[in-house]
């Protein structure tokens, strides 16, 4: 007897209701998309909280808005626009904080500053569109349902990409985001890595804001790295654990969303908060002091 979509049942048969998500193609499709994401949003995030990066990849969320808003301005795939505008954000973003003689609070001054007219553009560009904007939810907190088999394919290779350059950039990287000052005295070019991180960081919201939208990317970028390295300090396992946690939260966010009214975004940052909150708990109570992943002394440039 085949399940009816209209009206899904959760059950205690676990198998029945595995079964049940897969019998559908748009199901199907939202778990191979979620997975896609969740690894690479994990790996790109794990790197992205090591960095002390979060408010460049908060401010790319932001990105994401006007981007869609833009695109559906121009009757384009909204998909268009995140990748545009998260793309162009992440290279001016690089420019910001390119400046060695800047410092950190001016750093986030200016990063800040373009946050706030990026949204003030997307609010622009609704209210040039003309009329009711009937997808604007979508906009805002994305539409992992109705992921198409090309937007798969486009997420997958983007994914790939993603997760080649930061195999590449591994070791150097690393280095750099442990200690830029040794680093960039031992001939590593910490600056243009670090334009690289962002554009990559730009992609990786960009395909987020298609699963979570653009207001609930951190669920993905950011709580799992933060739970993982909150858990262990050493790399290896810590990047597991976060793509472990990241791809866990988002099939279970979409399992669970199958089976509510609600929408799979709200699943997915409401379980990643209840990891993160357990994690600190476990941690405060086991009295487990974290420790930066940095500690290996640097050998010839890279991680001993």
């Amino acid at each position: 007897m085949s399940a009816d979509p209209a009206n899904p049942r959760l059950g205690w048969n676990v198998l029945r209701d595995v079964g049940e998500l897969v019998e559908y193609h748009f199901m199907v499709n939202a778990l191979l998309a979620g997975a896609i994401v969740a690894v690479m949003s994990a790996a790109v995030g794990w790197v992205m909280v090591l960095r002390r990066q979060t408010f460049a990849g908060h401010t790319l969320s932001m990105m994401a808005f006007p981007g869609a808003s833009a695109a559906t301005l121009a009757g384009l795939p909204v998909a268009w626009g995140y990748f545009a505008f998260c793309g162009a954000g992440a290279l001016i973003i690089g420019r910001v904080g390119g400046s060695e003689r800047r410092t950190w609070s001016e750093e986030s001054a200016s990063i800040g500053t373009f946050q706030a007219v990026a949204l003030a553009a997307g609010f622009l560009f609704v209210s040039l569109y003309g009329g009711v904007l009937g997808d604007l939810d979508s906009l805002l907190f994305g539409d992992v349902l109705g992921i198409s088999d090309g937007q798969v394919l486009v997420l997958a290779s983007v994914a790939a990409a993603s997760l080649a350059v930061l195999v590449v950039l591994a070791r150097p990287l690393l280095f750099a985001s442990v200690d830029p000052d040794v680093a960039g005295a031992r001939g590593v070019p910490v600056r243009a890595l670090s334009v690289v991180f962002l554009a990559v960081l730009g992609l990786a919201v960009a395909a987020t804001s298609q699963i979570t939208g653009p207001l609930l990317v951190f669920a993905l970028l950011l709580m799992p790295a933060a739970s993982a390295q909150t858990i262990t300090a050493r790399p290896i396992p810590s990047l597991a654990l976060t793509l472990l946690f990241g791809v866990g939260v988002t099939w279970l966010g979409l399992g669970i969303s199958y089976f509510s009214v609600y929408p799979a975004g709200f699943f997915i940052a409401t379980i990643s908060f209840a990891g993160y909150v357990l994690v600190r708990a476990g941690a405060a109570l086991l009295g487990v002091r974290r420790a930066r992943p940095a500690d290996p002394m640097p050998v010839d440039g890279v991680i001993a």
